[in-house]
């Protein structure tokens, strides 16, 4: 009798804490989505000459400036947390439906850590940091350099972003994100998320294997310059040939991935 009790006990406490984690999730999936709609909305803004960083921090401080704003910010940094425990336990454990492939969690381990410095990042400006985010990530992939064989670490961070950056495009392409949708979702609602996911995560991973590109072509170059993270991205594509036309095309293209997420947020099965 007592060793069923106990059973009980750990079966409800698992239970309780897959509740807490899907919840978490939940908030984060849906703060990701609101901060790529904004990042969306702001590239579509540069390549029509606005200034500003099209990035998260630079999402985060244009809601931060509003009447309010900081309450959103905390709000966003809370659930950013929580997707990065979620990322971070699924690549501990698995991700669903993909068991204990590795490819899977060695994604959910990179975007648990991106979320992880997000949140840092949220919380810093909060405490009244006004360091783009872009700044940041050149002047520690520079510190990094500064180290014997710090070259090669910011070269493979460089290479594992693009290989996330490739796999996105995959999964937007082959449609492999409505694996992780109920078949409940209903008809017109899944032919609207399958062509809004198809679109932004397409897009999204053009542009994270850009960024990608950029820490390594910095490692290669010894020029930490180059790191400049997705803001970066987006401003190269904005300076390229049809610079105008590839960056409003690439915003829309996030927007539509926010749009997806706030979906995401709302059926995904976690």
């Amino acid at each position: 009798m007592a060793s069923e009790g106990a059973r009980v006990i750990s079966a409800g406490r698992a239970a309780s804490n897959s509740r807490q984690m899907a919840w978490a999730a939940r908030a984060g999936l849906t703060a990701r989505a609101i901060v790529y709609l904004l990042i969306g909305v702001l590239a579509v803004l540069v390549a029509q000459g606005r200034p500003g960083e099209a990035d998260q921090q630079g999402a985060l401080a244009e809601v931060i400036s509003h009447p309010f704003g900081g309450w959103l910010v905390a709000v966003a940094a809370v659930g950013f947390v929580g997707y990065a425990l979620w990322r971070l336990s699924e690549a501990a454990f698995g991700v669903v439906g993909e068991g204990r492939a590795v490819g899977p969690r060695v994604q959910s381990f990179v975007r648990g850590l991106i979320y992880a410095f997000l949140a840092y990042s949220a919380f810093s400006l909060l405490q009244g940091s006004n360091t783009g985010q872009s700044s940041q990530q050149k002047g520690y992939a520079a510190q990094i350099m500064a180290h014997p064989g710090g070259r090669w670490v910011v070269g493979a961070a460089g290479a594992v972003v693009v290989v996330v950056g490739a796999a996105l495009v995959v999964e937007g392409l082959r449609l492999t994100f409505m694996r992780n949708f109920s078949r409940q979702l209903p008809p017109r609602a899944r032919a609207l998320v399958t062509q809004l996911g198809r679109v932004g995560t397409t897009a999204r991973g053009l542009v994270f294997a850009l960024a990608g590109g950029s820490v390594v072509a910095a490692a290669w170059t010894y020029d930490a310059n180059k790191a400049g993270g997705l803001d970066g991205a987006l401003k190269t594509l904005r300076d390229g040939p049809f610079g105008l036309v590839l960056l409003t095309v690439t915003g829309l293209g996030l927007v539509a991935f926010g749009l997806y997420g706030l979906a995401e947020a709302r059926y995904r099965r976690v």
